[in-house]
Parts: structure tokens; sequence; C-alpha cells
């Protein structure tokens, strides 16, 4: 790893990227990578297949290791810290957690265990406290009358909702979600994005990043964007001033239109 100096000032990042590069097999995933998300933040992170947007979330999870520059996360560098003990602090939700989770495993157990940084509940002993916030969660995210049902038995957006609920169960000082609406239906697709902007706008949530491919899944609330192509940034900052169809078009290869109606973003082809 290159010699890159900690900032001296971390106390309102929550993440600090420098000069961060991932190499694997010969592939570089991320190059020359600079990003920093302060606590209060709602990022999008948007690109096409292959542009290193899980690579990245990964990253921010401590669940990778940069092969260059460094990683900071919730104020600790990623190499000199215990991460075992940092994913503790942070909610992360994607496909791989998903099918990790025992079909027969009821719904409450699903979002209960992540206390134990657990999947598949065992003999984990929990009180009404844990078993009274798993119940809060699922019915915040409107599926409080699926707590006994077995998560194989749940719809694809069901599942969604059910993992998000777990990564907040820890009351995380992060929230990290990796395209949360793959595979929803249009119907599906809406609820959770309805869902995502009501805890997007909470004061009280903690600082969210999210994974997508597709403009139209941004909730509203979210205030930042990340644009990423091969592993590099196209473009980082506002939301209002960085979503335009010149970086649009740059980050995907090809001439795009980008629209707006309200607080929601649509995108059609030249």
């Amino acid at each position: 790893m290159n010699d890159v100096a900690d900032p001296e000032n971390l106390a309102d990042l929550v993440i600090h990227m420098s000069g961060v590069g991932v190499r694997r097999g010969g592939n570089k995933l991320l190059a020359d990578l600079d990003w920093s998300v302060e606590l209060d933040e709602r990022w999008v992170v948007l690109g096409p297949n292959g542009a290193g947007k899980t690579t990245l979330l990964k990253l921010a999870a401590a669940e990778l290791h940069p092969t260059t520059g460094a990683v900071h996360v919730l104020g600790d560098r990623l190499g000199r810290v215990d991460v075992f003990e940092l994913r503790t602090r942070i909610g992360f939700t994607s496909a791989a957690v998903n099918g990790r989770i025992p079909p027969e495993e009821k719904v409450r157990d699903v979002v209960v265990s992540a206390g134990y940084a657990v999947l598949g509940r065992w003999r984990e002993s929990y009180d009404e406290l844990d078993t009274g916030r798993a119940d809060e969660l699922l019915t915040a995210l409107g599926i409080g009358h699926l707590g006994d049902r077995s998560y194989g038995t749940l719809s694809e957006g069901e599942r969604k909702r059910t993992l998000i609920a777990r990564s907040l169960m820890t009351d995380p000082e992060m929230l990290l979600l990796d395209e949360p609406a793959a595979g929803l239906d249009l119907g599906g697709r809406e609820d959770l994005v309805a869902r995502l902007s009501t805890l997007a706008l909470d004061a009280e949530a903690p600082a969210m990043v999210l994974v997508t491919h597709h403009v139209e899944e941004i909730p509203p609330g979210f205030t930042h964007v990340l644009l990423l192509a091969e592993g590099r940034t196209v473009a980082a900052g506002l939301l209002d001033d960085v979503l335009t169809s010149g970086n649009l078009s740059e980050a995907f290869g090809q001439e795009l239109v980008l629209e707006r109606s309200g607080d929601r973003f649509f995108a059609r082809r030249r």
C-alpha cells in the first residue's frame, strides 16, 4: 500500500478515501479515487456495470482493503483497525447478504440477529428490547405483519425491506445500500424509493450511501452523487450540480438526456 498521510481532521467524515486503487488479477477495479462523505450527507453512487460501484461500497463497509491509497471509515484507517469491530458500526445490505440467509429463518430473527453480526439464529439470546426494536423497524418499513413468516416465503420487495430493517438494527453510524431496488417490479421499486426517501429526510438517520444503475431509483432527500466509469470518478458533488445530461452521458458512454419531475429523475437516450 502507498504511504498516504492521514488527514488531520476526520471528525465530520464517515468516509474518506485518498488516492485509492483496487487491483485484482491484473485488472484495475478502482484507480486514483478521492472521495469523502460527511455525517449528514446522503450519497448516490451511479454508473454502468463494471464501473467499480460495488468495489467502492465494499471498501466503505470495511470488507475490502485498497491496493493503493488510504481509506478511513468512521475515523479509522483500514489496515490499522480491527475491521470486525468496525463493521458493527456500519449498516450494510447487498445481494450477497440476501443469498446467505437461511430460507427457513423467521423474518424477525433475520433482523434481530444483526446484533450479533450473524446470519441464521442459533443459540444467541435476545431480550424484549431487541425483539421490540426489530418489530418497530419492520413496521416502519411496512412489513411488521411478516415478523413470524419464513424469509424464503417473502417476495423480492419484502426481502429488500427486511434487509434494510436488519441493517438499521444496531443503530449504525453509516448505512450502505448496494442496489436495493434491483429485481423489483415498478410498484415494489416505487414503494422502496418512498421509504428510503422518508429515511433520508430524517435528520436523525445515519449518513447514507446508495449504489444504483438507474437515476429513477434516486430517492428524494439524497444530497450528493458520485458518478463512476471504468473505476474512475467522472464527477462528484451536490446532486443538483453534478447530475446533468453531460456528466451522465460521459459516465455511461452514450448520449443521454436527463429529465426531472419534482424531486425525481429520469433518463433516456438522445
